[in-house]
């Protein structure tokens, strides 16, 4: 590594002791920036790497609610505005027990490169509780996200900080949250939250933008070899919103996903995951991927082991943050994938990603591979500004539009630095120019 970019990673370890997935991120993002530094060493002058490695903001508040039984709960809120660069903050809210400041700065981060990809003129930022709503009544969610929205209120706004739904955060809890601002704040500001039911201010794609870009950016990569997604088994990870409209977009492509995953083990139906009855027993009934296995012939649930063990040609990994390591990637390339497109944040800790990039094979950072759901949530702002609604058809049009234009700024990039092929180098590079111009003209701010 650079000298000067090892003392920055330095000094972000210091400063941020314990929280491990933010210097994961960190490390990932700065030894990819090494060629674009040695080559344009203006973007190491005046601080910038320092500045871009710090958030603009850090928020934490306590959140106290009461539960069904009249019994006071605390649980803690964060929001982490990162970077303002290219325009207000943009980013989402993650509920979940894992959930503590250093996987928000990591989010966070992350997003910032991730936003600025998309060309939509938006910042990075992250935010979320250790709140868990699983199990929890709709009251018990109300309460909770009207205490929350209460102290959050105060930090955003649609020229400010837009926040969207992560885990744990659907259309049930943005429709709480908002209600809550229109409360608070006496305004009717459409475009403050995104991922809204569509009867306020909601865009058509969107609950399947993130899901459907994965799956786009796995068909443009494997368009570069001169192949596609008909015919391919895939397996795919997690059973939430991104998983099931990853499978959603595969079978409309001709690809069949074998797989679906939760924290109870993992499904495989050799049959191909039937869709209709996904989204029932998790959309509808909240319920287990063991529910699933129950009313599908032929399917079976494995309860240890890894998703990642089933052989298939292409890998979504749709869960999580580190769920597939060094031993899973060695798995599926013994199994012989060729392309792996992450529609998770951050799945594929560093050991898996080297292992993909030493075998040559296709590999989408998530950076690159998810940002169809914060493409589409500026979409949301964009007709919320606009006092308008798209169909269908022209949302998916434009998502489709986006994906491809990070598709070709990651190959075009990864060629100009001497690395035909390096998606990791390209995405990085790519959203990190873009900020880092910005940042420049803007002054020491």
């Amino acid at each position: 590594m650079n000298a000067q970019v090892e003392k920055v990673y330095e000094q972000v370890v210091a400063r941020n002791r314990g929280d491990l997935e933010f210097h994961q991120a960190v490390r990932e993002v700065l030894d990819s920036l090494v060629p674009v530094i040695e080559k344009q060493p203006q973007y190491a002058e005046n601080g910038l790497l320092e500045r871009l490695v710090e958030p603009e903001r850090q928020i934490v508040f306590r959140v106290p609610w009461i539960d069904d039984a009249g019994n006071v709960q605390v649980n803690r809120g964060f929001r982490i505005e990162f970077n303002s660069a290219l325009g207000p903050y943009k980013g989402g809210l993650r509920f979940h027990p894992s959930v503590n400041i250093g996987i928000i700065k990591f989010l966070g981060f992350e997003q910032i490169f991730k936003n600025a990809l998309t060309g939509q003129g938006i910042g990075g930022a992250k935010g979320g509780s250790d709140f868990d709503p699983h199990g929890k009544s709709d009251a018990e969610v109300m309460r909770f996200c009207q205490s929350f929205m209460t102290e959050l209120s105060r930090h955003i706004g649609p020229n400010t900080d837009v926040p969207a739904g992560d885990i744990g955060v659907g259309g049930r809890e943005i429709g709480y949250l908002f209600g809550q601002y229109k409360r608070l704040r006496n305004r009717y500001d459409a475009g403050v939250l995104t991922g809204k039911g569509l009867g306020f201010g909601g865009s058509l794609a969107r609950t399947e933008a993130t899901g459907y870009g994965t799956v786009l950016f796995a068909q443009s990569m494997l368009g570069t070899k001169g192949d596609s997604l008909e015919g391919k088994t895939v397996a795919v990870s997690g059973s939430g919103n991104v998983a099931i409209y990853a499978v959603e977009k595969l079978q409309a492509l001709g690809g069949k996903a074998v797989t679906i995953s939760d924290s109870s083990g993992y499904v495989v139906d050799e049959a191909g995951i039937d869709l209709d009855l996904l989204k029932q027993v998790k959309e509808v009934e909240r319920g287990r991927v063991a529910d699933y296995v129950a009313r599908r012939p032929g399917a079976k649930l494995v309860a240890d082991g890894s998703v990642w063990d089933v052989p298939v040609d292409v890998a979504l990994p749709c869960a999580t943050q580190n769920e597939l390591d060094d031993k899973d990637a060695a798995t599926l390339l013994k199994n012989g994938c060729v392309a792996v497109s992450e529609g998770a944040n951050m799945p594929s800790t560093p050991k898996a990603v080297e292992a993909f990039q030493a075998a040559g094979i296709l590999y989408g950072p998530a950076k690159a591979a998810n940002a169809g759901g914060v493409a589409t949530s500026a979409l949301e702002m964009e007709q919320n500004a606009g006092r308008t609604r798209w169909d269908f058809a022209t949302a998916e049009k434009k998502l489709a539009g986006i994906m491809e234009d990070i598709h070709s700024a990651c190959v075009e990039t990864a060629e100009f630095y001497g690395k035909p092929g390096d998606y990791v180098l390209g995405a990085n590079a790519a959203g990190f120019t873009r900020v880092a111009d910005v940042m420049i003209a803007h002054g020491i701010v």
